[in-house]
Protein backbone atom coordinates (compact mmCIF):
# COMPACT_ATOMS: atom_id res chain seq x y z
CA UNK A 1 0.00 0.00 0.00
CA UNK A 2 2.99 2.49 0.98
CA UNK A 3 6.66 2.58 0.76
CA UNK A 4 7.80 4.45 3.68
CA UNK A 5 11.17 5.89 2.88
CA UNK A 6 13.50 6.20 6.21
CA UNK A 7 15.65 9.03 5.24
CA UNK A 8 17.42 12.21 5.57
CA UNK A 9 16.73 13.64 2.18
CA UNK A 10 13.17 14.69 1.91
CA UNK A 11 12.45 14.59 -1.45
CA UNK A 12 12.59 11.83 -3.90
CA UNK A 13 11.41 11.40 -7.92
CA UNK A 14 10.99 7.60 -8.68
CA UNK A 15 10.49 6.62 -11.97
CA UNK A 16 7.04 5.60 -12.58
CA UNK A 17 8.38 1.79 -14.06
CA UNK A 18 9.67 0.91 -10.64
CA UNK A 19 8.13 -2.58 -9.80
CA UNK A 20 8.66 -2.24 -5.98
CA UNK A 21 6.98 1.58 -6.39
CA UNK A 22 4.32 0.75 -8.84
CA UNK A 23 0.48 1.44 -7.25
CA UNK A 24 2.35 2.84 -4.41
CA UNK A 25 2.15 6.12 -2.28
CA UNK A 26 6.09 7.23 -1.31
CA UNK A 27 6.03 8.85 2.46
CA UNK A 28 9.28 10.07 3.79
CA UNK A 29 10.18 9.41 7.01
CA UNK A 30 12.61 11.79 8.62
CA UNK A 31 15.91 10.52 9.43
CA UNK A 32 16.10 12.52 12.89
CA UNK A 33 12.74 10.57 13.97
CA UNK A 34 13.63 7.71 16.01
CA UNK A 35 12.11 4.23 15.51
CA UNK A 36 12.45 2.06 18.12
CA UNK A 37 10.86 -1.49 16.52
CA UNK A 38 11.50 -3.18 13.07
CA UNK A 39 8.26 -3.14 10.43
CA UNK A 40 6.39 -5.69 9.39
CA UNK A 41 6.65 -7.16 5.80
CA UNK A 42 3.57 -9.14 6.99
CA UNK A 43 1.26 -6.08 5.63
CA UNK A 44 3.16 -3.63 3.91
CA UNK A 45 6.41 -3.31 2.73
CA UNK A 46 9.47 -0.98 4.34
CA UNK A 47 11.84 0.16 2.77
CA UNK A 48 14.67 1.34 5.45
CA UNK A 49 16.86 4.02 3.33
CA UNK A 50 19.46 5.98 4.81
CA UNK A 51 21.78 8.55 2.71
CA UNK A 52 20.28 6.62 -0.11
CA UNK A 53 21.17 3.29 0.78
CA UNK A 54 18.74 0.46 1.90
CA UNK A 55 20.02 -0.58 4.91
CA UNK A 56 18.76 -0.46 8.31
CA UNK A 57 19.25 2.91 9.60
CA UNK A 58 20.06 1.02 13.12
CA UNK A 59 22.81 -1.40 11.84
CA UNK A 60 26.46 -1.20 11.86
CA UNK A 61 27.28 -2.05 9.26
CA UNK A 62 28.95 0.18 6.60
CA UNK A 63 29.21 0.31 2.97
CA UNK A 64 31.96 1.48 0.91
CA UNK A 65 31.80 5.05 -0.31
CA UNK A 66 33.29 3.75 -4.00
CA UNK A 67 30.10 1.48 -4.25
CA UNK A 68 27.97 1.84 -7.05
CA UNK A 69 24.57 2.17 -7.20
CA UNK A 70 24.05 -1.36 -8.05
CA UNK A 71 26.31 -2.71 -6.08
CA UNK A 72 25.04 -0.90 -2.84
CA UNK A 73 21.36 -2.29 -3.52
CA UNK A 74 22.87 -5.71 -3.90
CA UNK A 75 24.74 -5.15 -0.84
CA UNK A 76 21.53 -4.18 0.94
CA UNK A 77 20.27 -7.68 0.40
CA UNK A 78 22.32 -8.88 2.59
CA UNK A 79 21.46 -7.70 5.75
CA UNK A 80 18.13 -8.70 6.89
CA UNK A 81 15.11 -6.23 8.63
CA UNK A 82 16.68 -7.95 12.21
CA UNK A 83 19.92 -6.68 11.65
CA UNK A 84 21.60 -9.76 10.95
CA UNK A 85 25.01 -8.06 10.37
CA UNK A 86 24.74 -6.67 13.94
CA UNK A 87 28.57 -7.95 14.52
CA UNK A 88 30.11 -4.92 13.17
CA UNK A 89 31.78 -5.66 10.50
CA UNK A 90 33.02 -2.85 8.60
CA UNK A 91 32.72 -3.71 4.98
CA UNK A 92 34.76 -0.14 3.94
CA UNK A 93 37.47 -2.39 2.60
CA UNK A 94 35.83 -5.50 1.46
CA UNK A 95 36.31 -6.20 -2.12
CA UNK A 96 32.64 -7.45 -2.52
CA UNK A 97 31.42 -4.06 -0.87
CA UNK A 98 28.78 -5.69 1.73
CA UNK A 99 28.52 -6.30 4.89
CA UNK A 100 28.86 -10.40 6.06
CA UNK A 101 26.95 -12.14 8.25
CA UNK A 102 28.50 -12.89 11.76
CA UNK A 103 29.20 -16.73 12.36
CA UNK A 104 26.60 -16.44 15.10
CA UNK A 105 23.52 -15.58 12.67
CA UNK A 106 24.52 -18.18 10.24
CA UNK A 107 22.61 -20.82 10.87
CA UNK A 108 20.30 -19.09 13.52
CA UNK A 109 17.92 -16.90 11.69
CA UNK A 110 14.32 -18.20 11.74
CA UNK A 111 12.58 -19.52 8.50
CA UNK A 112 10.37 -15.85 8.87
CA UNK A 113 14.24 -14.06 8.88
CA UNK A 114 15.05 -16.16 5.68
CA UNK A 115 11.57 -15.24 4.14
CA UNK A 116 12.10 -11.33 4.87
CA UNK A 117 15.49 -11.84 3.43
CA UNK A 118 14.49 -13.58 0.51
CA UNK A 119 11.25 -10.93 -0.24
CA UNK A 120 13.83 -8.22 0.43
CA UNK A 121 16.23 -9.79 -2.14
CA UNK A 122 13.81 -9.56 -5.05
CA UNK A 123 12.66 -6.31 -3.98
CA UNK A 124 15.94 -4.76 -4.53
CA UNK A 125 17.28 -6.82 -7.15
CA UNK A 126 13.70 -5.03 -8.94
CA UNK A 127 14.80 -1.78 -8.11
CA UNK A 128 18.19 -2.64 -8.97
CA UNK A 129 17.32 -3.31 -12.43
CA UNK A 130 14.66 -0.36 -12.96
CA UNK A 131 17.75 1.93 -11.53
CA UNK A 132 20.37 0.45 -14.15
CA UNK A 133 18.21 1.86 -16.63
CA UNK A 134 19.82 5.34 -15.87
CA UNK A 135 23.19 4.32 -16.61
CA UNK A 136 25.62 2.58 -14.34
CA UNK A 137 27.02 3.60 -11.58
CA UNK A 138 24.44 5.84 -10.70
CA UNK A 139 24.95 8.27 -8.08
CA UNK A 140 22.28 9.25 -5.43
CA UNK A 141 21.73 12.64 -4.79
CA UNK A 142 23.43 14.40 -2.11
CA UNK A 143 21.64 14.09 0.93
CA UNK A 144 20.12 16.59 2.49
CA UNK A 145 20.84 17.01 6.52
CA UNK A 146 18.30 17.71 9.21
CA UNK A 147 19.72 20.29 11.43
CA UNK A 148 19.28 21.03 15.03
CA UNK A 149 16.59 23.70 14.17
CA UNK A 150 14.96 20.90 11.56
CA UNK A 151 14.89 19.03 15.25
CA UNK A 152 13.38 21.29 17.34
CA UNK A 153 10.40 22.27 14.87
CA UNK A 154 10.24 18.02 14.29
CA UNK A 155 9.87 18.05 18.66
CA UNK A 156 7.04 20.76 18.57
CA UNK A 157 5.35 18.92 16.25
CA UNK A 158 5.42 15.54 17.58
CA UNK A 159 3.96 17.15 21.01
CA UNK A 160 1.33 18.02 19.16
CA UNK A 161 0.56 15.10 16.96
CA UNK A 162 0.53 13.13 20.35
CA UNK A 163 -1.50 15.12 22.56
CA UNK A 164 -3.75 17.44 20.73
CA UNK A 165 -7.54 17.19 21.27
CA UNK A 166 -9.01 17.36 17.52
CA UNK A 167 -7.39 14.63 15.72
CA UNK A 168 -8.42 15.98 12.94
CA UNK A 169 -5.96 18.83 13.59
CA UNK A 170 -8.62 21.41 11.84
CA UNK A 171 -8.37 19.57 8.76
CA UNK A 172 -5.09 19.80 8.04
CA UNK A 173 -2.73 16.70 6.71
CA UNK A 174 -0.82 17.25 9.77
CA UNK A 175 1.85 14.94 8.43
CA UNK A 176 2.31 16.21 5.24
CA UNK A 177 2.50 19.05 6.86
CA UNK A 178 5.05 18.47 8.89
CA UNK A 179 7.07 16.93 5.16
CA UNK A 180 6.36 19.97 3.39
CA UNK A 181 7.19 22.69 6.10
CA UNK A 182 10.90 20.75 6.87
CA UNK A 183 11.29 20.53 2.70
CA UNK A 184 10.18 24.11 1.68
CA UNK A 185 10.57 26.22 4.54
CA UNK A 186 13.89 27.54 6.07
CA UNK A 187 14.92 27.35 9.38
CA UNK A 188 18.45 28.84 9.09
CA UNK A 189 18.21 30.19 12.65
CA UNK A 190 16.51 29.96 16.02
CA UNK A 191 14.17 32.94 15.28
CA UNK A 192 13.09 31.36 11.85
CA UNK A 193 12.16 27.97 13.48
CA UNK A 194 10.29 29.39 16.25
CA UNK A 195 8.24 31.49 13.39
CA UNK A 196 7.26 28.03 11.89
CA UNK A 197 6.18 26.42 15.06
CA UNK A 198 3.96 29.78 15.34
CA UNK A 199 3.04 29.32 11.81
CA UNK A 200 2.25 25.56 12.72
CA UNK A 201 -0.08 26.54 15.56
CA UNK A 202 -1.64 28.95 13.97
CA UNK A 203 -3.15 26.44 11.72
CA UNK A 204 -5.48 24.70 14.61
CA UNK A 205 -7.40 28.05 14.92
CA UNK A 206 -6.74 27.33 18.90
CA UNK A 207 -5.54 30.12 20.49
CA UNK A 208 -4.77 28.52 24.00
CA UNK A 209 -2.17 26.48 21.91
CA UNK A 210 0.64 28.23 21.70
CA UNK A 211 4.32 28.49 21.56
CA UNK A 212 6.20 29.63 24.52
CA UNK A 213 9.68 31.55 24.28
CA UNK A 214 12.49 30.35 26.96
CA UNK A 215 11.77 33.62 28.99
CA UNK A 216 7.86 32.94 28.27
CA UNK A 217 8.24 29.50 30.00
CA UNK A 218 10.52 30.51 32.56
CA UNK A 219 7.75 33.21 33.53
CA UNK A 220 5.05 30.97 33.30
CA UNK A 221 6.77 28.69 35.76
CA UNK A 222 7.67 31.67 37.94
CA UNK A 223 4.33 33.01 38.16
CA UNK A 224 2.56 29.79 39.13
CA UNK A 225 4.50 29.38 42.03
CA UNK A 226 5.05 32.22 43.03
CA UNK A 227 2.42 33.88 45.33
CA UNK A 228 3.27 37.07 43.85
CA UNK A 229 2.98 38.70 40.49
CA UNK A 230 4.37 41.67 38.40
CA UNK A 231 2.19 43.78 36.20
CA UNK A 232 -1.42 45.25 35.81
CA UNK A 233 -3.06 42.22 37.13
CA UNK A 234 -5.57 41.19 34.27
CA UNK A 235 -6.84 37.94 32.57
CA UNK A 236 -7.20 37.89 28.83
CA UNK A 237 -9.46 36.56 26.53
CA UNK A 238 -10.83 36.88 23.16
CA UNK A 239 -14.38 38.58 23.06
CA UNK A 240 -16.60 41.26 21.72
CA UNK A 241 -19.38 41.55 19.49
CA UNK A 242 -17.10 39.75 16.91
CA UNK A 243 -15.45 37.65 18.92
CA UNK A 244 -12.06 38.72 17.96
CA UNK A 245 -11.40 41.80 20.29
CA UNK A 246 -8.81 41.92 23.52
CA UNK A 247 -11.40 41.91 26.78
CA UNK A 248 -10.67 41.36 30.30
CA UNK A 249 -11.74 38.26 31.75
CA UNK A 250 -11.19 39.33 35.05
CA UNK A 251 -8.78 41.66 37.01
CA UNK A 252 -6.59 40.21 40.24
CA UNK A 253 -7.85 41.64 43.53
CA UNK A 254 -6.14 44.27 44.61
CA UNK A 255 -3.56 44.58 41.30
CA UNK A 256 -3.58 48.06 39.48
CA UNK A 257 -5.96 47.02 37.10
CA UNK A 258 -8.28 46.20 40.14
CA UNK A 259 -7.15 49.58 41.75
CA UNK A 260 -8.26 51.52 38.25
CA UNK A 261 -11.68 49.59 38.62
CA UNK A 262 -11.29 48.01 35.02
CA UNK A 263 -14.16 45.37 34.84
CA UNK A 264 -14.75 42.00 33.15
CA UNK A 265 -15.86 42.03 29.73
CA UNK A 266 -14.01 45.90 28.91
CA UNK A 267 -12.31 45.29 25.93
CA UNK A 268 -8.54 46.90 25.21
CA UNK A 269 -9.07 48.49 22.51
CA UNK A 270 -5.25 50.07 21.98
CA UNK A 271 -2.21 49.87 24.51
CA UNK A 272 -0.32 53.44 24.38
CA UNK A 273 -2.09 54.54 21.87
CA UNK A 274 -1.24 51.59 19.88
CA UNK A 275 -4.52 49.70 18.41
CA UNK A 276 -4.89 46.14 19.24
CA UNK A 277 -6.32 44.78 16.48
CA UNK A 278 -5.09 41.80 14.97
CA UNK A 279 -3.05 41.43 17.88
CA UNK A 280 -3.51 37.96 19.53
CA UNK A 281 -4.23 37.93 23.40
CA UNK A 282 -0.74 36.85 24.05
CA UNK A 283 0.74 39.68 22.18
CA UNK A 284 -0.97 41.95 24.09
CA UNK A 285 0.16 40.39 27.42
CA UNK A 286 3.39 40.64 25.97
CA UNK A 287 2.86 44.46 25.34
CA UNK A 288 1.72 45.04 29.28
CA UNK A 289 4.10 43.21 30.91
CA UNK A 290 6.86 45.38 31.85
CA UNK A 291 9.82 46.84 34.60
CA UNK A 292 7.63 47.80 37.81
CA UNK A 293 7.01 51.47 38.12
CA UNK A 294 6.87 51.56 34.72
CA UNK A 295 3.95 53.10 32.76
CA UNK A 296 1.55 52.03 30.56
CA UNK A 297 -1.79 53.44 29.22
CA UNK A 298 -5.15 51.61 28.15
CA UNK A 299 -7.95 52.61 26.04
CA UNK A 300 -10.85 50.69 27.48
CA UNK A 301 -14.84 50.52 26.27
CA UNK A 302 -17.33 48.61 26.90
CA UNK A 303 -19.09 45.80 24.77
CA UNK A 304 -21.54 48.17 22.62
CA UNK A 305 -19.84 51.26 23.27
CA UNK A 306 -17.67 50.96 19.76
CA UNK A 307 -20.57 49.01 18.03
CA UNK A 308 -22.99 52.06 18.75
CA UNK A 309 -20.92 54.47 17.02
CA UNK A 310 -19.01 55.49 20.05
CA UNK A 311 -15.44 56.74 19.38
CA UNK A 312 -14.52 57.76 22.92
CA UNK A 313 -13.38 55.51 25.05
CA UNK A 314 -12.09 55.45 28.80
CA UNK A 315 -8.15 55.93 29.00
CA UNK A 316 -6.51 54.57 32.14
CA UNK A 317 -2.71 54.71 32.97
CA UNK A 318 -1.82 52.13 35.11
CA UNK A 319 2.04 51.85 36.86
CA UNK A 320 3.04 48.41 36.77
CA UNK A 321 3.33 46.49 40.44
CA UNK A 322 4.42 43.72 42.23
CA UNK A 323 0.91 42.50 43.96
CA UNK A 324 -0.06 40.08 46.18
CA UNK A 325 -2.20 36.96 44.91
CA UNK A 326 -4.47 35.89 48.00
CA UNK A 327 -6.78 33.08 46.78
CA UNK A 328 -9.11 33.32 49.54
CA UNK A 329 -10.82 35.68 51.71
CA UNK A 330 -13.56 34.72 54.51
CA UNK A 331 -15.72 36.23 56.65
CA UNK A 332 -18.32 34.48 59.43
CA UNK A 333 -21.43 36.98 59.21
CA UNK A 334 -22.69 36.55 62.21
CA UNK A 335 -26.79 35.66 62.72
CA UNK A 336 -29.14 39.24 62.88
CA UNK A 337 -32.64 39.80 62.34
CA UNK A 338 -32.62 40.25 59.11
CA UNK A 339 -30.66 37.03 58.20
CA UNK A 340 -31.62 34.75 61.39
CA UNK A 341 -28.40 32.65 60.17
CA UNK A 342 -25.14 32.57 60.56
CA UNK A 343 -23.04 32.65 56.67
CA UNK A 344 -19.47 32.03 56.09
CA UNK A 345 -18.91 33.89 53.02
CA UNK A 346 -15.30 32.92 50.68
CA UNK A 347 -14.50 34.86 48.15
CA UNK A 348 -12.40 32.46 45.89
CA UNK A 349 -9.89 34.86 43.50
CA UNK A 350 -7.50 32.22 41.86
CA UNK A 351 -6.86 28.34 41.82
CA UNK A 352 -3.08 28.61 42.64
CA UNK A 353 -1.11 26.16 44.76
CA UNK A 354 -2.42 27.28 47.71
CA UNK A 355 -6.37 27.81 47.19
CA UNK A 356 -7.16 24.66 47.82
CA UNK A 357 -5.30 24.58 51.74
CA UNK A 358 -6.58 28.45 52.50
CA UNK A 359 -10.18 27.00 51.32
CA UNK A 360 -10.22 24.31 53.56
CA UNK A 361 -9.11 26.17 56.14
CA UNK A 362 -11.79 28.50 55.33
CA UNK A 363 -14.62 26.46 55.34
CA UNK A 364 -13.25 24.04 58.70
CA UNK A 365 -13.50 27.93 60.72
CA UNK A 366 -16.72 28.24 59.40
CA UNK A 367 -18.07 24.96 60.39
CA UNK A 368 -16.50 25.57 63.70
CA UNK A 369 -17.91 29.12 64.06
CA UNK A 370 -21.24 27.35 63.55
CA UNK A 371 -21.96 28.39 60.20
CA UNK A 372 -25.64 27.68 58.63
CA UNK A 373 -24.81 28.50 55.29
CA UNK A 374 -21.78 29.17 53.03
CA UNK A 375 -21.56 31.56 50.12
CA UNK A 376 -19.19 30.54 48.02
CA UNK A 377 -18.04 34.04 45.47
CA UNK A 378 -16.30 32.63 42.34
CA UNK A 379 -16.92 36.18 40.49
CA UNK A 380 -14.01 37.27 38.53
CA UNK A 381 -11.88 33.88 39.20
CA UNK A 382 -10.34 33.38 35.83
CA UNK A 383 -9.36 29.72 36.90
CA UNK A 384 -5.97 28.14 37.39
CA UNK A 385 -4.77 25.06 38.54
CA UNK A 386 -7.12 22.11 37.36
CA UNK A 387 -6.10 19.95 40.83
CA UNK A 388 -7.08 22.68 43.01
CA UNK A 389 -10.81 22.96 41.37
CA UNK A 390 -11.11 19.03 42.52
CA UNK A 391 -9.83 19.39 45.96
CA UNK A 392 -12.34 22.02 46.89
CA UNK A 393 -14.96 20.24 45.35
CA UNK A 394 -14.29 17.49 48.02
CA UNK A 395 -14.51 20.00 50.72
CA UNK A 396 -18.49 19.97 49.74
CA UNK A 397 -19.64 16.95 48.44
CA UNK A 398 -18.58 12.91 49.85
CA UNK A 399 -19.80 10.82 46.64
CA UNK A 400 -20.51 11.43 42.91
CA UNK A 401 -18.71 12.70 39.91
CA UNK A 402 -16.98 16.13 39.79
CA UNK A 403 -15.76 16.32 35.87
CA UNK A 404 -15.36 14.15 33.54
CA UNK A 405 -12.13 14.51 30.87
CA UNK A 406 -13.44 14.11 27.22
CA UNK A 407 -11.18 13.95 24.35
CA UNK A 408 -11.79 13.51 20.18
CA UNK A 409 -12.55 10.06 20.82
CA UNK A 410 -15.07 10.38 24.10
CA UNK A 411 -14.36 10.29 27.53
CA UNK A 412 -11.62 9.38 28.90
CA UNK A 413 -10.95 10.14 32.52
CA UNK A 414 -13.23 10.83 35.53
CA UNK A 415 -12.36 12.31 38.35
CA UNK A 416 -15.14 11.48 41.61
CA UNK A 417 -15.33 12.45 45.36
CA UNK A 418 -13.67 10.51 47.85
CA UNK A 419 -15.72 10.85 51.13
CA UNK A 420 -13.14 13.52 52.81
CA UNK A 421 -15.91 16.47 52.44
CA UNK A 422 -16.03 18.44 55.87
CA UNK A 423 -19.33 20.11 55.07
CA UNK A 424 -21.32 17.63 52.70
CA UNK A 425 -24.80 18.97 54.42
CA UNK A 426 -24.50 22.64 54.86
CA UNK A 427 -26.53 25.10 52.47
CA UNK A 428 -24.09 26.34 49.75
CA UNK A 429 -24.52 29.44 47.32
CA UNK A 430 -22.21 29.97 44.51
CA UNK A 431 -21.94 33.32 43.14
CA UNK A 432 -20.58 33.82 39.59
CA UNK A 433 -20.23 36.20 36.81
CA UNK A 434 -18.93 36.60 32.96
CA UNK A 435 -15.51 36.60 34.48
CA UNK A 436 -15.97 32.66 36.25
CA UNK A 437 -14.06 30.28 33.50
CA UNK A 438 -12.08 27.29 33.76
CA UNK A 439 -11.09 25.61 36.81
CA UNK A 440 -14.08 27.95 38.27
CA UNK A 441 -16.20 26.66 36.09
CA UNK A 442 -15.31 23.22 36.42
CA UNK A 443 -16.30 23.64 40.34
CA UNK A 444 -19.95 25.33 40.31
CA UNK A 445 -20.31 22.82 37.06
CA UNK A 446 -19.73 19.41 39.87
CA UNK A 447 -21.29 21.23 42.50
CA UNK A 448 -24.64 22.17 40.72
CA UNK A 449 -25.09 19.02 38.83
CA UNK A 450 -24.52 17.22 41.86
CA UNK A 451 -27.47 18.89 43.66
CA UNK A 452 -24.93 20.48 46.32
CA UNK A 453 -24.94 24.32 45.23
CA UNK A 454 -27.14 26.76 43.86
CA UNK A 455 -25.62 29.30 41.85
CA UNK A 456 -26.77 32.72 40.96
CA UNK A 457 -25.04 35.56 38.95
CA UNK A 458 -24.51 35.53 35.14
CA UNK A 459 -23.61 33.01 32.52
CA UNK A 460 -19.49 32.33 33.15
CA UNK A 461 -17.38 32.71 30.10
CA UNK A 462 -16.93 29.26 29.02
CA UNK A 463 -13.57 27.97 28.48
CA UNK A 464 -13.65 24.58 29.21
CA UNK A 465 -10.79 23.33 27.49
CA UNK A 466 -7.48 21.61 29.06
CA UNK A 467 -3.95 22.41 27.94
CA UNK A 468 -0.69 20.68 29.16
CA UNK A 469 2.75 22.42 28.96
CA UNK A 470 5.17 20.38 26.77
CA UNK A 471 8.69 21.94 27.46
CA UNK A 472 10.91 21.78 24.32
CA UNK A 473 14.95 20.82 24.68
CA UNK A 474 16.07 24.04 23.56
CA UNK A 475 14.05 25.59 27.29
CA UNK A 476 10.94 26.88 24.91
CA UNK A 477 7.40 24.97 25.48
CA UNK A 478 4.16 24.25 23.86
CA UNK A 479 1.23 24.99 25.74
CA UNK A 480 -1.48 22.23 23.92
CA UNK A 481 -5.48 21.89 24.41
CA UNK A 482 -5.39 17.87 25.22
CA UNK A 483 -8.94 17.34 26.45
CA UNK A 484 -12.03 19.35 27.52
CA UNK A 485 -14.26 19.05 30.19
CA UNK A 486 -17.17 18.12 30.73
CA UNK A 487 -19.95 18.42 33.63
CA UNK A 488 -21.44 15.84 35.78
CA UNK A 489 -24.35 15.80 33.73
CA UNK A 490 -22.17 15.49 30.22
CA UNK A 491 -22.58 19.08 29.01
CA UNK A 492 -19.49 20.44 27.80
CA UNK A 493 -18.57 23.57 28.83
CA UNK A 494 -16.20 25.42 26.28
CA UNK A 495 -17.74 28.24 24.90
CA UNK A 496 -21.53 27.80 26.02
CA UNK A 497 -20.17 28.35 30.27
CA UNK A 498 -22.57 27.39 33.29
CA UNK A 499 -26.25 28.88 33.31
CA UNK A 500 -26.87 30.36 36.65
CA UNK A 501 -30.02 29.13 38.33
CA UNK A 502 -30.90 33.31 39.30
CA UNK A 503 -29.07 36.37 38.95
CA UNK A 504 -27.34 38.12 41.47
CA UNK A 505 -29.83 39.61 44.21
CA UNK A 506 -30.36 43.52 43.69
CA UNK A 507 -28.74 45.77 46.23
CA UNK A 508 -28.50 49.24 47.47
CA UNK A 509 -25.56 51.14 49.09
CA UNK A 510 -24.88 54.21 50.06
CA UNK A 511 -22.24 55.49 48.32
CA UNK A 512 -19.76 53.65 45.24
CA UNK A 513 -16.85 54.28 46.33
CA UNK A 514 -15.42 50.87 46.37
CA UNK A 515 -18.61 48.96 44.60
CA UNK A 516 -20.93 49.60 41.71
CA UNK A 517 -24.70 51.11 42.75
CA UNK A 518 -26.48 47.53 42.79
CA UNK A 519 -24.09 45.05 42.81
CA UNK A 520 -24.03 42.55 45.92
CA UNK A 521 -20.45 43.07 47.55
CA UNK A 522 -16.91 41.11 46.54
CA UNK A 523 -15.19 41.88 49.62
CA UNK A 524 -15.62 39.91 53.18
CA UNK A 525 -16.56 42.81 55.21
CA UNK A 526 -19.12 44.61 53.10
CA UNK A 527 -20.88 41.44 52.13
CA UNK A 528 -21.82 41.03 55.87
CA UNK A 529 -22.62 44.75 56.33
CA UNK A 530 -25.45 44.35 53.13
CA UNK A 531 -26.21 41.03 54.68
CA UNK A 532 -26.82 42.42 57.71
CA UNK A 533 -29.04 45.54 56.76
CA UNK A 534 -30.71 43.88 54.10
CA UNK A 535 -33.82 41.36 54.86
CA UNK A 536 -34.28 40.29 51.71
CA UNK A 537 -30.83 39.14 50.60
CA UNK A 538 -30.40 36.20 52.45
CA UNK A 539 -33.96 34.93 51.39
CA UNK A 540 -32.48 35.59 47.80
CA UNK A 541 -29.02 33.57 48.57
CA UNK A 542 -30.88 30.70 50.59
CA UNK A 543 -34.30 30.05 49.45
CA UNK A 544 -36.71 28.09 51.96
Amino acid sequence: NYVYVYSNVVSYSVPKETPWFSGGTLRIIPSSVRLTTPCSLKTEMIHWVYNSLLIPPRSSCHVSSSATWSQRLACSTRVSMHNICRGGVNCEHSSEFCCDETENDKGNSSTTNFSMRRDFTALAAAAAVAMSSFGNPFHPPKATAITSNNLLFLEAWRAVDKAYVDKTFNGITWFKYREDTIKKVPMDSKDETYAAIRNMLLKLEDPFTRFLEPEKYATLLETTLSANITGIGVELAYGGSDGKQIVVVAPAPESPADKAEIKPADIISAIDGESTQGLTVYEVANRLQGPVNSEVELALAREGELGSGHTVERKVVLLRQTYPLVPVQSMLCMPTEATGKAVSYIKLTTFNQLAGTKLKEAVLQGVQGGADAFVLDLRSNSGGLFPAALDIAKLFMNDGVIVYIADSGGVRDVFEADNTAIAPNVPLTLLVDRGTASASEVLAGSLRDNNRARILGETTFGKGLIQTVVPLSDGSAISVTVARYQTPAGKDINKVGITPDAPLPTVFVSDDHSEIRGQLPATAERFCSILATDVGIAAQLFPE
